[in-house]
């Protein structure tokens, strides 16, 4: 062998990587220790980029085509060669293919629950997980931050390493869009499309990364989260209940055994339908002022005026107002016991004045 084949064996004249795989990311080509001589040709096919590194620097990057290296199109590689009269001699870089095509169908999931902070529920404990396409738009970034000096990154590689970065970009941006907890757990779809700007916004600067789509599988709330979410559907179904504790008390009726939430629930609503009925009568009274007052109910002779009329006396017995209501004396018994309805003990009976009756009829 002679010299000039020799000289031949050391160095690179065609540079060029077809990726026969479906799960590479990046590859640096391997020059056995061979230099690149000038004039040598870059072949970069569709869907690749090739990166020169010198030294541990960034040099040019190339795009598909087929590229002749010399002085006029690797400016970069010049400069930080220091070659004073240009690329003359052969030399020796790093490079490195980076796959440009769209990666789909990758997973990503939280291992452990993640903290999000909601305006109505405070701060709650959440676990979700789905999947995400994206595709490699800074080669350097790319190289830099995520594949490193790897020959070959492969993909599962890739999931490992972005997992993590990926659950912590997803509770970053879920934070930044104030998105309710609620709406979180009922809206999957909308929901990866409204966290999708926010998240390319982290993952181009940081990782040189455009997800292109972003999809929430689920998301698994604990168990006390979950039950306010059905109750809050089950009141917004029902329309007319918008006050929880209400909503609450109108559960408890078809619920047997409840004894203490029941009673009050049916008091008030014994009480609300008294009310009406009371007003009921005092437009009758006020329409029809010679007509003698209704029976009370089941029949009988009338009563006192002050008995059926509007306006009630000034001091009630718990027994009147379970008359008044047709509720038992127990039931009333039991919610001036809990505070409900305000009533004085006089010896050991109760007396209610009627400002007292009135008020807890319109709470």
């Amino acid at each position: 062998m002679g010299v000039l084949d020799f000289l031949k064996t050391q160095v690179l004249e065609i540079i060029e990587w077809t990726d026969d795989s479906r799960d590479t990311l990046s590859f640096r080509f391997p020059d056995d220790d061979k230099a690149i001589k000038r004039g040598a040709q870059l072949i970069v096919r569709e869907s690749q980029i090739a990166q020169f590194v010198y030294l541990g620097q960034f040099g040019d990057t190339f795009g598909p085509g087929k590229h002749t290296l010399v002085t006029e199109n690797i400016p970069i590689l010049t400069k930080l060669a220091s070659w004073k009269y240009g690329f003359e001699s052969p030399f020796k870089a790093d490079v490195y293919y980076v796959v440009t095509r769209l990666f789909t169908g990758n997973k990503w999931g939280t291992q452990n629950p993640i903290m999000l902070r909601d305006e109505d529920l405070g701060v709650v404990r959440a676990r979700a997980f789905g999947i995400y396409d994206f595709k490699i738009v800074d080669p350097r970034l790319f190289l830099k931050e995520v594949a490193g000096t790897d020959h070959h990154f492969h993909l599962d590689e890739f999931s490992d390493t972005m997992r993590a970065r990926i659950v912590s970009v997803f509770s970053e941006a879920l934070a930044q869009s104030k998105v309710p907890i609620f709406d979180v757990a009922t809206r999957y779809s909308e929901l990866g499309e409204s966290l999708l700007p926010i998240i390319n916004v982290i993952t181009t600067a940081k990782y040189g990364l455009e997800i292109t789509s972003f999809v929430v599988e689920n998301v698994s709330v604990p168990e006390e989260v979950e039950q306010a979410i059905d109750k809050r559907s089950s009141m917004s179904a029902i329309g007319n209940l918008n006050d929880y504790v209400r909503f609450q008390m109108a559960q408890s009726l078809t619920q047997p055994g409840a004894h203490s939430t029941g009673v009050a629930s049916e008091l008030a609503i014994g009480m609300a339908m008294a009310q009406q009925l009371v007003q009921q009568q005092q437009n009758i009274a006020s329409a029809n002022p010679s007509a003698p007052p209704p029976l009370p109910p089941g029949g009988g002779t009338t009563p006192p005026p002050s008995a059926t009329s509007g306006q009630l006396p000034e001091l009630l017995s718990p027994g009147d107002i379970a008359n008044r209501l047709g509720v038992s004396e127990g039931d009333v018994l039991a919610t001036i016991q809990n505070g409900e309805l305000k009533a004085k003990k006089i010896g050991s009976t109760f007396r209610i004045t009627r400002e007292a009756l009135e008020e807890f009829l319109k709470s």
